[in-house]
């Protein structure tokens, strides 16, 4: 179910909004923000999603070890 809400924001924001991502798709950028700071559980959700692609998990495992290998990255 979906609600409306008017808010008020600055003009530059506004503006910013626009040029970003476009008329008729402020609200549902805005929600996809707001959304994994203000409803329980959505976090795990995606993570838990995230965690299944073996592509992902490949990659990022990929990228992690070539940190610890990096002589450029200071721990």
């Amino acid at each position: 179910m979906n609600r409306k809400l008017t808010i008020s924001i600055d003009a530059a924001v506004y503006d910013g909004l626009l040029a970003t991502v476009g008329r008729g798709r402020i609200s549902s950028f805005l929600e996809s923000l707001a959304r994994p700071l203000v409803v329980p559980g959505h976090l795990d959700s995606v993570y838990a999603e995230m965690a299944m692609d073996a592509g992902r998990e490949a990659d990022a495992a990929e990228w992690t070890e070539g940190l610890v290998a990096d002589p450029h990255v200071a721990w």
